[in-house]
């Protein structure tokens, strides 16, 4: 795993972006005639087949009887949001990989293309109760799907996960993963134990897995980030001392890099991109 940013860039990219999301459960009374529509064909979202390389998605009428399942999102510039399920592509679309479709998305769809695709995923995978295997039904009053036997009701699933970017005067720590790109290096990320706090995290997936001890956690940010329902919450972490062992069969490569000698690194669409240009600006200010 490896983009929520600062609350200074945060506050400067809503400036900047004047489109506004509402979200909510059920509809208006008079939907909009035109809305933004997140439709899915299994995991990719489907985008108008117009020619162009650079995905889009303007706002249209929707699908109508072709989706098998749709959600309600919001309103995004007055305009009502959608995700759907299809179970083919439809004539003048194509069906393109979530992750490659978002990072060319301005931020406000990105972030309803990542919404959309955990909604889909969590009705899909919550059809029959967890504990008694009755088929659910959609709750008329919230998000969720309840057993009409037992009572146990579904919310859509979220695993908070922890990343952390090691310092020190400097230097950065980065490593990589067996799954990454070539050339790819990021910051430490895991999952969340139960009865464990973001700290304790923190501390234990550094030490895991490269064998480090650290200090000073200082919180950055967070994202929602859709592959497949993870929250990630963003820290940087002060080096206290540890020499670096990579875990094995977790962690394929990892080292001390100059601030101003980087391997490569996410691009801004993710957290871990923010994060780490954002860590490099501010040690090199401070000398």
């Amino acid at each position: 795993m490896l983009a929520a940013v600062t609350a200074a860039t945060a506050a400067q990219d809503a400036q900047e972006d004047p489109m506004l999301f509402t979200p909510a459960h059920h509809p208006p009374g008079q939907p909009s005639a035109l809305g933004w529509h997140f439709a899915f064909v299994g995991k990719e979202l489907l985008l108008p087949d117009d020619g162009s390389e650079t995905p889009a998605l303007p706002p249209g009428p929707g699908f109508g009887a072709l989706a098998a399942s749709r959600h309600y999102l919001g309103r995004l510039d007055g305009l009502d949001c959608w995700a759907a399920s299809l179970p083919d592509v439809p004539a003048g679309w194509r069906a393109v990989p979530l992750r490659a479709a978002m990072m060319q998305f301005p931020a406000p769809l990105m972030a309803l293309a990542g919404r959309a695709a955990q909604v889909l995923e969590w009705d899909r995978t919550h059809r029959h109760c967890g504990v008694c295997g009755t088929a659910t039904e959609r709750s008329a009053s919230e998000r969720s799907r309840v057993c009409p036997a037992c009572g146990h009701t579904a919310y859509p699933r979220i695993s908070p996960a922890m990343m952390a970017l090691v310092w020190r005067p400097g230097e950065l720590l980065l490593a990589r993963a067996p799954h990454f790109m070539p050339g790819m290096y990021s910051a430490l990320a895991g999952f969340v134990e139960p009865g464990e706090t973001l700290e304790e995290c923190v501390a234990r997936e550094v030490e895991e897995e490269v064998g480090v001890q650290v200090r000073n956690l200082r919180y950055f940010g967070s994202q929602s980030w859709p592959f497949p329902h993870s929250l990630m919450v963003a820290f940087t972490a002060e080096w206290a001392g540890g020499e670096i062992v990579p875990q094995p069969d977790e962690i394929e490569d990892a080292g001390w890099y100059p601030l101003d000698a980087l391997p490569g690194i996410p691009p801004r669409f993710s957290i871990a991109g923010f994060l780490i240009r954002d860590t490099v600006e501010r040690l090199s200010q401070a000398g």
